[in-house]
C-alpha cells in the first residue's frame, strides 16, 4: 500500500462520511462485539468493523485489517487476563475514525479541517483518523486508507440501520463466519451485497534464525564450564517511543535477561524498528554469547515464555549443552519488567 497522503478531495469525502456516521449514532444500539466485515475493493482484504461508543466514552468506528487485525481484536475482547494500555496499543492493526475533543487533534488535523472549511464544536465532536499498527505509534492515514475508511463508514451505516431492525442479522449460520459487505465493480460503480465468509488463514511470520558462529561457540565450550543457575529471557515493547527524524515513532522491543535466584539483570537491549518478521529479535542469540563471555560460565537452564525465543536460542543451547525450557510465565522477568516500565515512565514525566 502506498504512503501517499490523501488529496483534499479524499479528505472531503472522508470527513463527510464521518459526519454522516456520527449523525446516525450507531452506538445507541450496537456494541463493539457486533462485528462484521467490509471488503476492500482494491486489495480484496477484509476489514472487520466494530462500532464503539455503547459505553458512552469513546465514540469511533474501528476497522481491523485482515485476519491479523481480527486476531488482535479478539485478543482484546476474549482475553482471560487484564490487558494493559501498552498491550492494547500493540495488539491493534486497524484504521480508526473517532470523535475527540479539540485538544486531542494534531495541528495537521486542524489544518486539514481549516482547508476544507469545516467547523466542529463541543466535546467528542472532532473527527480524527488514524492508523494503528503493532509496535508503532498511532499515525496519519494514507490516501488508500482514507478511501477504504470512507467506504467502511458508509457500509457501517448500511449494516447498522438494518441491524437496528433485525438484531439477529449478525448471528452466523456457521461457526467462525462473519457477515461481509462485498463489492462488485460495474459500469455504474460499486454494488454491495452480503456474504457469510470465514477469515482467511492466519499466516504467522516465520522468524529468521541467524547463522551460528561455530568458531565462537567452540571457544565458549572450551573456555567456560557450567555452574548451577537458571536464567530467564523475554521481550516486551518499550513504553517509551523512538522517533527518527520525521519518521513514524515506534516502540522498540526491550530484550531482557535476568538471573532467576537473585533477580540480577544480566543483559538488556533495545531493538530497532518493527519489521513485521520479528527479525529485530535476532539480537537474542548474540546476547546469550555476550553474557557467557562476560561472566565466564554457562547456566544449567534457560527459561523462555515465547515460541520465537525458543527457536532463536535452541541451536546454541543444544550445542552448549544448556537445558532450554518453555514456561507459561517468567516470574522474575515479569517483576523486573514492571520495575523497568515504571522507571521508563517516571523518566518520561521529568
Amino acid at each position: 500500500m502506498k504512503n501517499n497522503p490523501p488529496s483534499l478531495q479524499e479528505w472531503k469525502e472522508l470527513y463527510q462520511a464521518a459526519v454522516e456516521f456520527k449523525e446516525v449514532g450507531c452506538w445507541d444500539w450496537m456494541w463493539d462485539s457486533d462485528v462484521f466485515g467490509v471488503q476492500n475493493p482494491t486489495s480484496g482484504e477484509i476489514g472487520y468493523c466494530c462500532v464503539m461508543g455503547g459505553g458512552g466514552e469513546h465514540f469511533a468506528l474501528a476497522v481491523y485489517l485482515g485476519t491479523e487485525g481480527l486476531r488482535g481484536y479478539l485478543k482484546l475482547q476474549l482475553g482471560d487476563t487484564p490487558i494493559t494500555v501498552s498491550e492494547m496499543l500493540h495488539s491493534q492493526k486497524c484504521l480508526m475514525a473517532s470523535f475527540e475533543d479539540r485538544e486531542f487533534l494534531h495541528k495537521k488535523d486542524h489544518q486539514i479541517i481549516k482547508n476544507l472549511g469545516l467547523k466542529f464544536r463541543g466535546r467528542k465532536a472532532w473527527p480524527l483518523f488514524r492508523n494503528y499498527s503493532p509496535g508503532y505509534h498511532p499515525w496519519f492515514i494514507t490516501s488508500d486508507e482514507a478511501k477504504f475508511l470512507t467506504l467502511a463508514l458508509y457500509q457501517t451505516i448500511d449494516v447498522a440501520l438494518r441491524f437496528k431492525d433485525n438484531p439477529e442479522m449478525l448471528n452466523p449460520p456457521e461457526e467462525n463466519q462473519y457477515l461481509v459487505r462485498v463489492p462488485e465493480k460495474t459500469k455504474e460503480g460499486l454494488i454491495w451485497h452480503d456474504e457469510w465468509l470465514e477469515p482467511s488463514p492466519f499466516e504467522k511470520p516465520e522468524i529468521e534464525i541467524p547463522d551460528v558462529d561455530e568458531k565462537r561457540l567452540a571457544k565458549i565450550n572450551e573456555r567456560f564450564k557450567e555452574r548451577p543457575g537458571i536464567w530467564e529471557v523475554g521481550f516486551f515493547h518499550s513504553p517509551q517511543g523512538v522517533q527518527e527524524k520525521n519518521e513514524r515513532p515506534y516502540y522498540p522491543y526491550v530484550v531482557l535477561w535476568v538471573e532467576y535466584s537473585s533477580g540480577y539483570i544480566l543483559n538488556l537491549r533495545l531493538t530497532g524498528p518493527p519489521t513485521g518478521t520479528l527479525s529485530e529479535l535476532s539480537v537474542i542469540p548474540e546476547q546469550l554469547m555476550e553474557i557467557i563471555e562476560n561472566i565466564e560460565f554457562l547456566p544449567q537452564e534457560i527459561l523462555v515464555d515465547k515460541e520465537e525465543t525458543f527457536k532463536l536460542l535452541e541451536p546454541i543451547t543444544r550445542k552448549l549443552g544448556i537445558k532450554l525450557s518453555y514456561v507459561e510465565r517468567l516470574m522474575v522477568f515479569e517483576e523486573t519488567k514492571t520495575d523497568l516500565v515504571e522507571l521508563f515512565l517516571s523518566k518520561r514525566k521529568l
